[in-house]
C-alpha cells in the first residue's frame, strides 16, 4: 500500500512494484486519478480515494485495502508536500497544514495498518521522509521540521515493533526529477526582505534546479524495492549521491561539534555522580 500514487516517487514505486507482479493499493485524491491508476494493471492496481488528514477515512481505507488484498505486507506512507519559506515568514496555519499532511497523515496511516501487521507478526513500513529530515536548509525550515518529526517518531517506532516481527525503514531521498518542486511545492504567503540573502537565495536555487535534479525516480523505486525485500533492512536508506553527501557532511560536523564542547556538556552532572 502506497499513499500518494498520482505522480512522483509514489507513482514510480507503484509502477515498479506492479512490474514485479505485486498487487498495489495506491491512494489518490480524485476519481480521475483513481481510474488512471487502476488501468496500470487491472486487478492488481487498486486505487482508493484518500485524504490522509481525515483520520476516520484513513482507517476505513486501510480496512478496505486489507479486505481486498488479503493483507498489507508493505506500507509506504508517501503522501506529502513541501512548504517553502522562512520560519518567521510561515503563518501558524501554514505550519499546521504542513504537519497535518507530512506528520499526522503518515502517522495515522501507520497506526491504522499496525493492528493487522501485529496480528500477523509480520510487515514492513517504509515512510518516505527526506534528506531534509536529517539536514536543515534556509527556506525549508517548516518542511524539514515535519520530516525531522516523522524521523523521530519512526526511529522510536522501529524499537517498539522489533519484537513483533515488523520492521521500519525510513526512505530519505535527495533531489528527484519529479513534480515535487512544482506541483507539490507551496510558498508561504509572507516574504520578508531581511531574509533575501538566505531564504530568498534558497528559493531561487530551488526554482533554478527544478527539472535538473540528479535523482531518477525509476531508479529510486528499484532501490526501495530492494530494501523492502532485504533480509535485514536498515533503519534509514538515503537515496542519491546528493543526499549521501549532505548527510555525511552534517554528521561529520555534528560529531566534531560534540567533541569540541564535550567538556562543557559533562559539567551538568552532579559532582559526585
Amino acid at each position: 500500500m502506497i499513499t500518494g500514487v498520482s505522480t512522483g516517487l509514489g507513482r514510480a514505486l507503484a509502477e515498479a512494484a506492479l512490474a514485479c507482479g505485486d498487487q498495489v493499493v495506491g491512494t489518490v485524491r480524485s476519481a480521475a486519478a483513481r481510474a488512471d491508476f487502476t488501468t496500470l494493471a487491472p486487478g492488481r492496481a487498486i486505487g482508493l480515494l484518500l485524504d490522509v488528514t481525515d483520520e476516520a477515512s484513513v482507517r476505513e481505507v486501510v480496512a478496505e485495502a486489507e479486505a481486498r488484498t488479503g493483507g498489507i505486507d508493505i506500507l509506504v506512507p508517501n503522501a506529502g508536500y513541501g512548504l517553502v519559506g522562512g520560519v518567521e515568514e510561515a503563518s501558524l496555519a501554514e505550519i499546521r497544514a504542513q504537519f497535518e499532511v507530512n506528520v499526522f497523515g503518515a502517522v495515522a496511516t501507520i497506526q491504522a495498518v499496525l493492528p493487522f501487521m501485529r496480528a500477523r507478526r509480520a510487515g514492513r513500513i517504509l515512510p518516505v521522509t527526506s534528506v531534509s529530515g536529517l539536514v536543515g536548509w534556509p527556506s525549508l525550515g517548516i518542511y524539514s521540521g515535519s520530516k525531522f518529526a516523522l524521523e523521530g517518531i519512526c526511529e522510536t517506532l522501529a524499537l517498539e515493533l522489533a519484537p513483533l516481527g515488523i520492521t521500519v525503514t525510513m526512505i530519505e531521498p535527495g533531489g528527484l526529477k519529479t513534480d515535487f518542486a512544482t506541483r507539490s511545492r507551496f510558498e508561504t504567503a509572507q516574504q520578508i526582505e531581511d531574509y533575501d540573502a538566505t531564504v530568498g537565495q534558497s528559493r531561487r536555487i530551488l526554482a533554478e534546479h527544478a527539472g535538473h535534479e540528479l535523482g531518477d525516480p525509476a531508479r529510486a523505486a528499484q532501490a526501495i524495492l530492494a530494501v523492502a525485500e532485504a533480509a535485514a533492512p536498515p533503519l534509514r536508506l538515503l537515496l542519491g549521491s546528493d543526499a549521501l553527501g549532505y548527510a555525511q557532511h552534517k554528521l561529520s560536523a555534528q560529531q566534531a561539534e560534540i567533541v569540541a564542547w564535550a567538556s562543557l556538556s559533562t559539567t551538568s552532572d552532579f559532582t559526585d555522580a
